[in-house]
């Protein structure tokens, strides 16, 4: 017996139900994203590693925030581009993926304890975990753009 209203998890066959002709642009648009979320990790990495920021050049900060800001518009997107669209699979792929990164949590901690005191955690932390979240929040709409069937794709 249900107590509530029944919440529509996702539409089957997304792709198929489609009502127009997919943009041409969306699946590099997510490639472009996941590129530039790479690049972009490499920044707390580095800081992270480093003992002394303050010797890094000026344009190493603004090109941190730029990229970072770059990186949330597209991440917005692309969840803009499969807004309504995301299907089962994209779903059981999205779920897929968690399962493994959901170990990184894991890595982190063991990082933590066999070199935590060659990274400078204060410098990397907050970078590390909004990119986490950023990732987590829009993998399903990255998964449902990037699956998107090439014959479909006329615009």
């Amino acid at each position: 017996m249900s107590i509530g209203p029944t919440q529509l998890r996702a539409i089957p066959d997304a792709a198929v139900l489609g009502t127009g002709p997919v943009p041409r642009w969306r699946r590099p648009l997510a490639v472009a994203t996941a590129a530039i979320f790479c690049i972009s990790t490499g920044f707390p990495v580095v800081a992270g590693l480093s003992k002394n920021t303050s010797a890094f050049p000026k344009w190493w900060g603004i090109a941190d925030v730029v990229l970072a800001f770059v990186l949330s518009a597209m991440a917005f997107a692309v969840m803009v581009a499969a807004h309504g669209e995301i299907s089962r699979q994209a779903e059981d792929a999205t779920y897929r993926a968690y399962r493994i990164l959901t170990h990184g949590i894991f890595v982190m901690l063991v990082l933590f304890f066999v070199a935590g005191e060659r990274i400078t955690w204060i410098n990397c932390l907050t970078g590390f975990g909004w990119r986490a979240w950023l990732l987590l929040y829009a993998l399903p709409s990255w998964f449902t753009v990037v699956r998107t069937p090439v014959a479909k794709q006329k615009m």
